[in-house]
């Protein structure tokens, strides 16, 4: 019988108890981060007056979607009247009411395919990032590596949201952080970073929720009063 890894084990006898592994289970989503998303779509609606990422008809960009958590909750919360374009380097299993794409979405045939989903206009209201770089274990390429997919799914969304829109972006503690803080305030005129419940204790991840996209980010005011730490974590483990 060949012995388990420490981390392994440790691993298997916490997914064989999490809490979110057996509602996942109980309310058939593909993976416990569907209440990630849940979690922070509940949180900025309990800050904006009700008024969470999502809008009954919204057109939704989904970008790192595999396996499908998220795009549960995305199809389900913008209706039968929204668009969802789901889109990951692998291999994804059919969502009813999206569109799964697999590929890059800096290549330009990909582009054209998540452009022609959203509809005649091309734009989303929303755009969601759960992309995470392939670990290697070494600290500093992985955080450089974070902060450029960070970077890019904010070019991204340059060219693809509609004025007003909202975006959610997986991110890492690291020596670009507070720039790319600074890059979504330039963009948005609302920016909170929160790390869920839902996400693991010993996960360095957080996520950047940005609303009310501005379509010319040049002309944005740059008012960065609360300089700190910008992180606002809604964690209660």
């Amino acid at each position: 019988m060949t012995n388990r890894r420490p981390s392994s084990a440790r691993w298997l006898e916490e997914h064989r108890t999490d809490p979110y592994v057996a509602a996942a289970r109980r309310d058939g989503y593909r993976s416990r981060a569907a209440y990630k998303l849940l979690e922070l779509d509940s949180s900025l609606a309990a800050r904006s007056g009700g008024k969470g990422l999502f809008r009954s008809g919204d057109a939704v960009i989904e970008l790192g979607a595999a396996p499908g958590g998220w795009t549960q909750v995305a199809t389900t919360r913008v209706g039968e009247r929204g668009r969802v374009v789901a889109l990951d380097l692998l291999p994804m299993d059919p969502v009813p009411g999206a569109l799964i794409l697999c590929g890059d979405f800096l290549d330009d045939a990909i582009l054209e395919l998540l452009r022609a989903g959203l509809g005649p206009s091309g734009k989303a209201d929303v755009l969601l990032s759960d992309m995470a770089p392939n670990m290697t274990g070494f600290k500093v390429a992985d955080q450089g590596r974070g902060s450029v997919l960070v970077e890019t799914a904010l070019d991204f969304a340059d060219g693809i949201l509609r004025p007003g829109g909202r975006v959610v972006l997986k991110m890492f503690q690291g020596p670009d952080f507070h720039d790319l803080v600074r890059q979504a305030r330039l963009r948005f005129t609302n920016v909170k970073v929160e790390k869920p419940p839902a996400s693991r204790d010993r996960s360095a991840e957080l996520y950047l929720i940005g609303t009310g996209f501005r379509a010319d980010p040049m002309n944005s005011p740059e008012d960065f009063s609360d300089r700190g730490m910008p992180c606002e974590s809604s964690n209660r483990h």
